[in-house]
């Protein structure tokens, strides 16, 4: 019984969230490259996560999210971005969504305690996945860029 309106609260405060999570993405000692990217790259991905929130956890599908999150992978290695980076910056995001959920002061009721708890479940359920896929498409778009030079060392 996920609540429908701390989803849509977090959708409403996307842009507050957007600021924190790129100003950290930028600033984090940990993700050194992003601080090279744009801030206008940055807000894209993480506001279409705060933004569609109800609609990336309803998704019954992968489809979507490994869409979404394989063209991440694939770019950020184009970028030459460490995959370490990309994934600490997913946690990034996940944090600050996290973090507001916590101090939204939406829980009046054991019921709102109760689905507080599900969607903290529900997010870390999406990144999981949002990881997974990611990860996955950067090393393949690695391996297809070490091929080519690989063959002509051997030639």
């Amino acid at each position: 019984m996920l609540s429908i309106r701390l989803v849509k609260m977090i959708e409403s405060h996307a842009e507050q969230l957007t600021g924190g999570a790129v100003q950290d993405l930028q600033t984090n000692s940990r993700t050194p490259a992003y601080h090279k990217l744009s801030r206008e790259e940055l807000h894209h991905r993480a506001y279409e996560v705060y933004r569609n929130l109800g609609r990336w956890l309803g998704e019954k599908t992968d489809h979507m999210i490994e869409a979404f999150y394989g063209e991440l992978g694939e770019m950020r290695c184009a970028e030459g971005i460490p995959l370490c980076e990309v994934v600490y910056a997913l946690l990034l995001t996940k944090y600050h969504l996290r973090d507001y959920i916590r101090s939204s002061g939406a829980v009046d009721s054991a019921v709102d305690l109760y689905q507080e708890q599900e969607l903290h479940r529900l997010v870390g359920h999406f990144f999981d996945r949002a990881i997974y896929y990611t990860v996955r498409s950067y090393e393949c778009e690695a391996a297809s860029r070490r091929a080519p030079a690989a063959a002509t060392r051997t030639h």
